[in-house]
């Protein structure tokens, strides 16, 4: 459908939302879309696609809208979509134009999604779901199929005279050459990419408008600018006037020196690739280097001026996924809640919640419809639980987003950030020993986390609720190389994280101090002094289940009294998979029980369907300990 003047001038006459500020956005939450690979208009789930083919799989917009709620029920508040202008046609060496990069008329949409009502209506979808539309966009070049000194420029609209360009180069990028990297070509001779003369007033002038309608067309609330790096330094802030809505470009560098000037000096918020860089290296194996990572964020903070308006992110289509580089989940999962807690607005690429393993481009540009949406995978569940309490913290104190993430503590393999207000703080602890890690105890005090003295603060990734000692201490269980997460227990009544905290267990300060940890960074680390109580009603009793389970599958625990659903299924309690990964399939549940209690009871695993499969005979009996002090683990392992 071509955008003609009318067109344009109809659709802009539709009801739109007011822009969001660079200010709101810091407290979204992004789900980066590859348009042709997330779901088909028929929302199928078995259509073939081979990433390695490079070519059109069918993803569309209407499809988007199909599976809008898998998105938003993982927490995101907020989607980013490939470049929706037409692109060249055909095939070549290098593949199709899937991505959306190789842009030819930028006055007409890419069909291959669908028409501009589709797009449109995705739009109206997200905003009626209270969500966010952010649009890549490619200003630098456009796309041809051929080679550099073959192009015909009449077929680009509307830069369709070769005055438009610079003249035929290709980029050299071990040069440092900034006039060269910028005045040269990107791409190759297969599908080349003629690089726009942004400096020039003409061009500027003609991208300057066609942002302005193509934002107002669509009610767009923020853009990413592909290949920044390459633009001449000039374009951002009267292009950004002009857009008028957030923008976070793409400078593709790991220095902070060359990376922060772009926010500094010209206006323009950038991914934070210098932080993808070290959390990869800091995460992708037991021996990363986390200090590296912590001198790098000490860097980036006094390099730009505001790193809380930074995108931060850990994938991407065009960088290797990270279970590429390691299969270890427990690694997985402490990269992502870095991520997505550090300073900035979290980014997560489509399919990193399915643990997908794409290496470099184009593995890395699967099909999410391959994987069934299952939205009980291991890392679709992390994520979830990361965005609810990021989005706690925001509506408990605002200042969350604007509050600069603390290293407060860090060792060869830990490190440790708190971001937040006092009172509304969150804290991280991350590994990098895998999930072959041994267990230990690593004792903050106070100063390192701002929580005070007796405080009862949670673990909201497990749910596991824990005290301070009388000095603030707080003893942090670690285990299988696990990230730990907590917030103040007060803060979270009512919000829906943990809704089971009333019979979970509570780990006091004194039970894991078994293993010495020096504190390398921060101060205190007095002994711990808190106590169980000498006198109870309930004891906390583990359950173990080891069981091997697929994507949409959730193991619970019914029995025969109330606490466990009387038998009744749809009452069972689920267990938790935070502790799972391939070498130990691990599901577990703390549960407040009886002294002296008899229990007899079976575990289920529940389809994603809602099929019901129960364990095999027998039943389980256990009679609950008699004394107060007692911290009972009940380990079953499936009877099949």
């Amino acid at each position: 459908m071509r955008l003609s003047h009318v067109a344009l001038a109809w659709i802009s006459a539709l009801p739109s939302a007011a822009a969001l500020t660079a200010a709101q956005w810091r407290s979204q939450s992004i789900y980066q879309v590859l348009t042709d690979r997330f779901s088909q208009t028929n929302g199928a789930t078995n259509s073939a696609c081979n990433a390695g083919a490079q070519v059109y799989c069918g993803g569309t917009w209407q499809g988007i809208i199909k599976n809008l709620d898998y998105i938003k029920s993982m927490g995101f508040t907020a989607i980013w979509i490939s470049p929706v202008v037409e692109n060249l046609a055909g095939n070549s060496a290098d593949g199709e134009a899937y991505h959306g990069y190789w842009a030819q008329n930028i006055y007409q949409v890419n069909t291959n999604f669908g028409s501009a009502a589709d797009l449109l209506a995705l739009s109206e979808a997200l905003h009626n779901a209270g969500m966010y539309l952010m649009v890549d966009i490619v200003t630098n070049h456009m796309g041809y199929l051929g080679c550099g000194t073959c192009v015909q420029y009449n077929t680009f609209n509307p830069f369709n005279s070769q005055s438009y360009y610079h003249p035929f180069c290709l980029i050299d990028f071990n040069s440092n050459n900034m006039t060269q990297i910028q005045n040269c070509w990107e791409g190759d001779n297969t599908v080349s990419l003629p690089d726009l003369a942004t400096e020039n007033a003409n061009v500027l002038s003609m991208w300057q408008t066609w942002i302005t309608q193509l934002v107002a067309n669509y009610t767009i609330d923020g853009l990413r600018m592909d290949s920044c790096f390459e633009l001449d330094y000039g374009f951002f802030e009267p292009f950004q006037s002009s857009a008028n809505v957030y923008i976070v470009g793409e400078v593709d560098n790991g220095d902070p020196a060359i990376v922060c000037p772009y926010q500094k000096n010209y206006g323009l918020n950038t991914l934070n690739y210098p932080a993808y860089y070290w959390i990869t290296q800091a995460f992708q194996s037991t021996s990363g280097s986390i200090s590296n990572l912590v001198n790098g964020l000490n860097t980036m903070k006094s390099e730009c001026s505001d790193t809380t308006l930074l995108g931060s992110f850990m994938e991407n289509h065009d960088n290797p996924r990270f279970p590429s580089l390691t299969s270890d989940i427990s690694l997985a999962k402490n990269a992502i809640a870095f991520t997505m807690l550090a300073d900035g607005i979290p980014i997560i690429y489509e399919g990193q919640e399915q643990h997908l393993n794409g290496g470099g481009v184009p593995n890395n540009r699967e099909a999410i419809w391959l994987s069934g949406y299952s939205t009980s995978a291991v890392l679709y569940t992390h994520i979830k639980a990361l965005n609810q309490i990021r989005s706690q913290a925001i509506k408990q104190n605002s200042a969350y987003v604007t509050t600069q993430a603390a290293v407060t503590y860090s060792d060869s393999s830990t490190i440790v950030t708190r971001k937040g207000s006092t009172g509304s703080q969150i804290v991280g602890v991350f590994s990098n020993r895998g999930a072959n890690g041994s267990s230990y105890t690593l004792t903050l005090p106070s100063a390192d986390t701002g929580f005070t003295s007796n405080q009862q603060v949670v673990e909201v990734l497990s749910c596991t609720a824990y005290t301070t000692d009388s000095s603030g201490n707080l003893a942090v269980a670690m285990s299988g190389g696990l990230p730990r997460v907590f917030y103040a227990k007060s803060n979270l009544s009512g919000t829906g994280i943990c809704p089971n905290l009333g019979k979970i267990s509570v780990i006091y300060s004194l039970i894991f101090l078994t293993i010495s940890v020096p504190i390398t960074s921060g101060s205190g680390g007095g002994t711990t002094t808190s106590t169980p109580p000498t006198s109870c009603t309930a004891i906390p009793v583990k359950f173990d289940e080891t069981v091997t389970t697929t994507f949409g599958q959730t193991i619970k625990i019914a029995g025969d009294i109330s606490a466990l659903g009387n038998w009744n299924t749809a009452n069972a309690v689920t267990l938790s998979a935070a502790d799972y990964t391939s070498s130990n399939p691990l599901w577990f549940v703390t549960l407040d029980l009886a002294p002296g209690q008899v229990v007899e009871y079976k575990y289920i695993n529940v389809a994603q369907n809602g099929d019901v499969t129960w364990e095999a005979d027998p039943n389980h009996t256990y009679t609950v300990p008699g004394a107060c002090t007692a911290q009972p683990t009940v380990t079953n392992t499936w009877q099949g």
